[in-house]
């Protein structure tokens, strides 16, 4: 009788405090709409930043390094001609060509939001842009050069020393050189992606489809390798654990970015998906041992095409 009478006092005390908060009850409707307008926190995917602060002259120099020919042996080569930032960040190419015209063992990434991965290089082998930098200058497959050399040629140019002179205070030398240019892809981030709008708040930024097409990514599994801010890049993951998925070498990757992906065909390491539906159907299959129906592999399709930001004000991938 004794907790008969507590229990009725604690409901009589519950139904005042709900009466005397003006609560109502929830509907499901109102459960849905909640789910619906997820925030970021609550996601497995962040935002991309704004570019980091940074000293706009050693930003300008960096980007007039990048474009310079003169990093290379011959001046043939310039770091835009593999990561083209008029278009994707890197090149329509299965694979790239060598200074000497012999064909690249890897497909080219990205350079757009790699400022925001953990390691660099397709087998992770560098910690930060600088070393990457450093190593493109002096291996023969890429520039083929050596930082001493680049260092040679830019002193003779007066219009490049003074820009040195300007950002770092002298001339040019190696550290400075490859702060310049590291200091300009880190500000190669790519944000505002419709599905970005929809981390930050905005409900209709994503049609229905696009919305089941996450779902899915997440549903599926997709989401245990490319998460976090640049959808991937954060780690590293064996390739083709259930079947084979491209070429077998090198076995171990760091996970590529999704962000811009719609835009970055050819896919995988060896370039041999042409297509996203086709890269979308062999990572489910390989990765995950599920072969997708036609229907989730658009709706998932549809969902990676949000993830395409913005660089300068325009759509990665548009004319420019």
């Amino acid at each position: 009788m004794r907790c008969s009478a507590v229990l009725f006092l604690w409901i009589c005390a519950t139904i005042g405090l709900v009466l005397a908060l003006g609560y109502s009850p929830v509907t499901l409707a109102q459960l849905q709409a909640t789910e619906s307008s997820a925030t970021p926190a609550l996601e497995p995917i962040t935002p991309v930043p704004g570019p980091p602060a940074a000293d706009p002259l050693k930003v300008a120099l960096g980007e007039r390094l990048f474009g310079d020919p003169r990093l290379s042996r011959g001046n043939t080569h310039q770091c835009s001609s593999c990561h083209d930032l008029r278009t994707n960040g890197a090149s329509r190419n299965v694979e790239d060509t060598a200074p000497d015209g012999s064909v690249l063992s890897l497909n080219t990434p990205t350079i757009f939001n790699s400022t925001l991965n953990f390691r660099f290089g397709w087998e992770g082998e560098f910690r930060t842009l600088e070393a990457q930098a450093a190593a493109s200058l002096q291996n023969p497959r890429i520039m083929d050069s050596r930082i001493d050399e680049v260092v040679g040629k830019l002193n003779h140019d007066s219009d490049v020393v003074h820009q040195f002179e300007e950002a770092y205070g002298h001339g040019p030398d190696a550290p400075s050189v490859l702060d310049a240019i590291a200091t300009f892809e880190r500000s190669l981030v790519t944000p505002s992606s419709q599905f970005d709008r929809w981390l930050a708040g905005d409900t209709a930024a994503l049609s229905a489809q696009q919305l089941d097409g996450y779902r899915l990514f997440k549903s599926l599994g997709c989401v245990s390798c490319h998460q976090g801010v640049n959808i991937g890049g954060n780690l590293f993951q064996r390739h083709g654990i259930f079947h084979p998925l491209a070429r077998a070498e090198p076995q171990i990757l760091r996970v590529p970015s999704l962000r811009n992906v719609a835009t970055t065909a050819p896919y995988f390491h060896d370039g041999s998906a042409p297509t996203l539906d086709e890269a979308v159907r062999k990572m489910a299959y390989a990765q995950l041992d599920l072969a997708l129906t036609d229907q989730q592999i658009d709706d998932i399709v549809a969902f990676l095409r949000t993830l395409t930001g913005t660089y300068h004000s325009r759509l990665v991938g548009e004319p420019r």
